[in-house]
C-alpha cells in the first residue's frame, strides 16, 4: 500500500531495552484488563440477577453483549489502527473501555447494563486489535519477538483465570459493583502510560481508504455470527432463531470475502492467506481455543457443582494451570523455538494440551484434586505455555508495518470466535448428556460429572485437530540446493530457517 507508514520506535536510536520493556508492560496490562473482563462478571451473575432484576434467559446477556461487542468488532479496530495510528486506536480503545467500565458499575437496570457491556466490549476490540502489531513493531530480532509475544500469550491466558479469582472475592467482600469499578485506575494509569511509553505513529492515512461496505458486511456478519452461537444454550442449535443468524452470517461474511477479491483498498487483503503460517496458525487457534475455553467453563462448574467448591476456591484451582502456562510461556518456549523452530514447540504443545484434556475425561464424582486433577490442570497448562507464544508469532508472520493492526484484529478474531464455539458447544453437550441421564435416573453429580467427561473428549478431539492442522500446513521450508556451479557468496541470514518468514523480512 502507497502513503505513509508508520516506524514503530525500534529503529529510532534512542530506542532501548527498558523503554521496549516498558512499552510491553503497558500493552499486557491493557490485555489484562479486557481479557479479564470476559470472566470477571462470571462468579457475580447471581447477586447482579438479584440486584437488577435479570430474568434468568435474560441474564446470559450481561456477558453475550461483551462478546459480541468484542469479537464483531476486531477487523474494523485493526483496520482502522493501520490507517489512524495503532497507539491511537490502543488510548483510544482504553477510553472507551474506561467509561463503559465506570457506566457498568453504576447500572441500575438490565437494559442499560448490558448496553454498557457492549460499549465495554467494542473498547476491548479496539484495544486487542492492535496490541499484537504494536508487539511486532517494538520487536525486530526473533528472540526477543517470540519472549514478547510469550508474556503477551501467558497475560492473556492468565487473566481469565485472574477473573474468576478476583470475581469472587470483590462480589463477596463489598459488591458486584467493583468488578467494574476496579478496571478505572488500571485504565487510567494504562492511558497516562501509554501516552509517554507507546512509540507514537501517524498510520497509512484516512486517503488509504477504510473500505466501508467490507468493514459494514464483515462486522455484520460476525456479530451475526456470535449472536446465533451465544444463544444455543437457550434456544437450541437447530432452532429457527440459531440456523437464521448463522446463515446470515455466512452470507454477510462470503460477501465480504468476494468484496476484499475485488477492492481497490481492501480491509484485509487476502493475499495474507497465501502464508500456510498464517493460515495453519489461525485455524489451529480457532481449534484449540474452543477447546481450551470450553474446558475453562466447565472445569469452573466441575469444581462448584460436583465438588462443592465455592466461586473463588474454582478460581484458585485453575491458578496452577496459569502458573505453569507462565513459566513455560516466559521462560522455556522461547529458548526451544530459537533451537527447535516455532513448528517443532507447536506441534509439542499442542500434544500436551491433548493429554491434559484426555485425563480430564478420567475424572470421577468424589474426585481428589492433587489427584485427579492438578496432574491434568500441570500438563494443560505445559501444552498451554508452549502452544500459545508460537501461535501468536506465527498468525503474525505475514504482517507488514501497513497491515500488522488489521492482521492482529483477524488473529484475535479467530480466538474470539473460537473461544464462543468452544463454549457453546461443549457446555450445550455437558448440558443435555447430563440432563438425558438424570432423567433415566442417574444421580445428579454422577449425571453431571458424565457430560463433564463427554464435553472434555470433545475438546481432546478439537485440540487433535489443531495438531493435524499444524503438522500439515505449517511444513518446514525444503533447504534450497546447491548451485551446479560456485555463485557469488550471499548474506546467511537471508534465509529463513523456520517454517515462516524471517523477522526482518516480515517487517521491512
Amino acid at each position: 500500500m502507497a502513503g505513509p507508514v508508520a516506524r514503530p520506535s525500534r529503529e529510532s536510536p534512542g530506542a532501548s531495552g527498558d523503554s521496549r520493556g516498558l512499552a510491553l508492560a503497558v500493552l499486557c496490562a491493557a490485555t489484562l484488563m479486557v481479557i479479564l473482563d470476559g470472566t470477571i462478571v462470571t462468579v457475580a451473575l447471581s447477586s447482579i440477577q438479584r440486584d437488577l432484576g435479570f430474568s434468568a434467559a435474560s441474564l446470559t446477556w450481561v456477558m453475550n453483549a461483551y462478546m459480541i461487542g468484542f469479537g464483531g468488532l476486531l477487523l474494523l479496530a485493526g483496520r482502522l489502527g493501520d490507517l489512524i495510528g495503532r497507539r491511537r486506536m490502543f488510548l483510544s480503545g482504553l477510553a472507551v473501555f474506561t467509561a463503559a467500565s465506570l457506566a457498568c458499575g453504576l447500572a441500575t437496570s438490565p437494559q442499560f447494563l448490558v448496553a454498557a457491556r457492549f460499549v465495554q466490549g467494542a473498547g476491548a476490540a479496539m484495544v486487542s486489535a492492535v496490541s499484537l502489531g504494536m508487539i511486532v513493531g517494538l520487536y525486530a530480532d526473533q528472540a526477543s519477538r517470540v519472549r514478547a509475544l510469550a508474556a503477551f500469550s501467558f497475560v492473556g491466558a492468565a487473566g481469565a483465570s485472574i477473573g474468576l479469582v478476583l470475581g469472587g472475592v470483590l462480589t463477596q467482600a463489598i459488591s458486584w459493583h467493583w468488578i467494574f469499578f476496579v478496571n478505572l485506575p488500571i485504565g487510567a494509569a494504562a492511558i497516562v502510560s501509554g501516552l509517554r511509553l507507546l512509540p507514537a505513529e501517524r498510520g497509512t492515512g484516512m486517503a488509504e481508504g477504510a473500505d466501508a461496505l467490507g468493514a459494514a458486511l464483515v462486522t455484520a456478519g460476525l456479530m451475526s455470527g456470535i449472536y446465533a452461537l451465544v444463544g444455543t444454550a437457550q434456544h437450541g442449535w437447530v432452532s429457527a432463531r440459531t440456523l437464521g443468524f448463522a446463515a446470515g452470517a455466512v452470507v454477510l461474511l462470503a460477501a465480504f470475502v468476494a468484496r476484499q477479491a475485488t477492492a481497490a483498498r481492501p480491509l484485509l487483503r487476502l493475499t495474507v492467506f497465501r502464508s500456510p503460517a498464517v493460515s495453519g496458525a489461525n485455524l489451529a487457534q480457532a481449534l484449540v481455543i474452543a477447546a481450551a475455553f470450553g474446558f475453562q467453563v466447565l472445569i469452573a462448574l466441575y469444581f462448584q457443582r460436583v465438588l462443592g467448591y465455592t466461586p473463588a476456591e474454582a478460581g484458585l484451582g485453575l491458578l496452577p494451570t496459569a502458573v505453569v502456562i507462565g513459566a513455560v510461556s516466559l521462560g522455556l518456549a522461547a529458548r526451544l523455538a530459537m533451537r527447535f523452530g516455532e513448528r517443532a514447540v507447536l506441534l509439542a504443545g499442542l500434544a500436551l494440551v491433548v493429554a491434559g484434556l484426555a485425563l480430564m475425561t478420567q475424572v470421577p464424582v468424589s474426585g481428589s484434586y492433587s489427584f485427579h486433577l492438578l496432574p491434568a490442570l500441570v500438563v494443560f497448562g505445559l501444552g498451554g505455555g508452549l502452544t500459545l507464544p508460537m501461535l501468536a508469532t506465527l498468525g503474525m508472520s505475514a504482517s507488514t508495518p501497513a497491515d500488522a493492526g488489521v492482521v492482529s484484529g483477524l488473529f484475535n478474531t479467530t480466538q474470539q470466535i473460537g473461544a464462543a464455539v468452544g463454549v457453546a458447544l461443549l457446555s450445550t453437550l455437558a448440558a443435555s448428556h447430563s440432563s438425558r441421564l438424570h432423567h433415566q435416573g442417574v444421580a445428579v453429580a454422577a449425571a453431571l460429572t458424565s457430560g463433564y467427561r463427554l464435553a472434555f473428549a470433545v475438546g481432546a478431539a478439537l485440540s487433535a485437530a489443531a495438531l493435524i492442522v499444524a503438522a500439515v500446513l505449517l511444513r518446514p521450508r525444503p533447504a534450497r540446493p546447491a548451485p551446479a556451479h560456485p555463485a557469488p557468496a550471499e548474506p546467511t541470514s537471508a534465509e529463513p530457517t523456520s517454517a515462516e518468514p524471517a523477522p526482518n523480512a516480515i517487517m521491512n
